[in-house]
């Protein structure tokens, strides 16, 4: 094969992995990925909780299911060959009340209907055996799951793209595309580039990206800040492993829950509060023109419509950490407020359509000389060397057939 210039915007997990996957496949492409700040994955892939999804929560067939199901097991190969600490612990998933309990069925059906094995319905005695200090009605044995240390993953795919030849450089943040007659020019705030090939892979930004392109974009990326809090050190023993909540299926986030780190710290967490600008991580960070972007979207404001009561009860757990404690009560009910110690906080992308429906699926939109990853939230991380599997044949497709 001829050797072709392809460049990646954004050095999130996802970009990584698809570069990753290209010089896997075919060495000879010349491979520069392009990122605005000063290192690899200082946004979601940084920010994440560190969980290796199984699949259960994800639509069969649904691209989201696909690549979680492949990407689960190229990650777990990728772990063990490069030594990258991972454990495969298992989450239990609980109704805490009557009206869970038809989410928490749909959910076992998905998990059966996406070929997972050993996934099992659990009384509440059998739920104790695994998870000595929970409460609930009933629940799910999920024995896939489990938690790695993405940002050694992310760090490993730096090294194996620069060893086969790859260029990642940081501090250079796009501002301009512009798609030529056999080319694609990208103009950064310090320098120029020119490719056969450009992969938009910048997360909370990419819708941005994708317009440069498409003149029809008819959707938005919107902000939600996770915020999490630590459980303190003498109070770990209360959660062994994983433990979530049956999400609440008219609401597109998972409630909050407990994680055990792979660093043996225990979080609790995300709640979902909209960010006042793309990359607000605290609530005290604003961006006027992207919060007002936000704001004058159709689609938000449908969505806000629909969705303000959960909306007003994120913010009150948010800004109250007792009603944050309540939460986190009806799983284990010996958490305190004072057992909760303030972690970080993470902003996920989420593609919402000017109809107001979040866009539930990932979503790749492919054009002549450009490939935009425009939705790629939770099961990213897990999903990313498949995500960049599907984006690296894609591209040799458009480059050399």
């Amino acid at each position: 094969m001829s050797e072709k210039k392809v460049v990646i915007v954004g050095a999130g997990i996802v970009g990584l992995a698809t570069g990753y996957q290209l010089l896997r496949i075919n060495p000879n492409i010349q491979l520069t990925i392009l990122e605005k700040e000063n290192g690899i994955c200082k946004h979601q892939s940084g920010n994440n909780s560190g969980v290796i999804h199984s699949g259960i929560y994800y639509k069969p067939e649904s691209l989201r299911a696909q690549n979680c199901l492949r990407g689960y097991k190229l990650l777990l190969d990728f772990c063990t060959e490069h030594q990258i600490r991972h454990d495969i612990c298992g989450k239990i998933i609980v109704a805490s009340n009557e009206n869970q309990l038809q989410s928490l069925q749909t959910i076992y059906e998905r998990g059966i209907a996406n070929n997972l094995l050993g996934v099992t319905n659990k009384t509440i005695d059998e739920l104790k055996e695994i998870e000595p200090y929970v409460t609930g009605l009933k629940g799910i044995w999920v024995p896939q799951a489990g938690i790695c240390d993405y940002k050694q993953v992310a760090q490993t795919l730096k090294v194996l793209i620069e060893k086969a030849g790859g260029i990642i450089l940081l501090n250079q943040k796009v501002n301009k595309i512009n798609t030529l007659s056999s080319s694609v020019e990208i103009i950064t705030e310090s320098d120029s580039f020119t490719c056969d090939l450009l992969i938009n892979c910048s997360g909370l930004y990419s819708d941005k990206l994708a317009s440069f392109t498409n003149k029809n974009i008819d959707f938005q990326i919107l902000p939600f800040r996770g915020e999490y809090y630590k459980i303190k050190d003498e109070k770990k023993y209360l959660v062994k492993n994983l433990i979530y909540p049956a999400p609440d299926p008219n609401f597109p986030f998972l409630g909050v829950h407990f994680t055990r780190m792979i660093n043996g710290d225990l979080e609790a967490g995300p709640n979902a509060v909209l960010a006042f600008k793309r990359e607000g991580y605290k609530m005290s960070d604003i961006n006027l023109v992207e919060l007002w972007e936000t704001l004058s979207f159709p689609g938000f404001r449908k969505l806000a419509t629909k969705f303000w009561k959960q909306g007003i009860e994120e913010y009150k757990r948010s800004f109250f950490k007792s009603l944050f404690t309540k939460s986190l009560q009806a799983l284990v009910p010996e958490i305190q407020e004072d057992d909760l110690i303030s972690g970080g906080a993470g902003v996920r992308a989420q593609a919402c359509g000017i109809d107001g429906s979040l866009v539930d699926d990932y979503l790749i939109l492919d054009n002549d000389k450009v490939i935009n990853v425009c939705n790629a939230p939770s099961p990213a991380a897990t999903s990313s060397l498949s995500i960049g599997l599907t984006i690296a044949e894609m591209s040799l497709k458009k480059l050399y057939y």
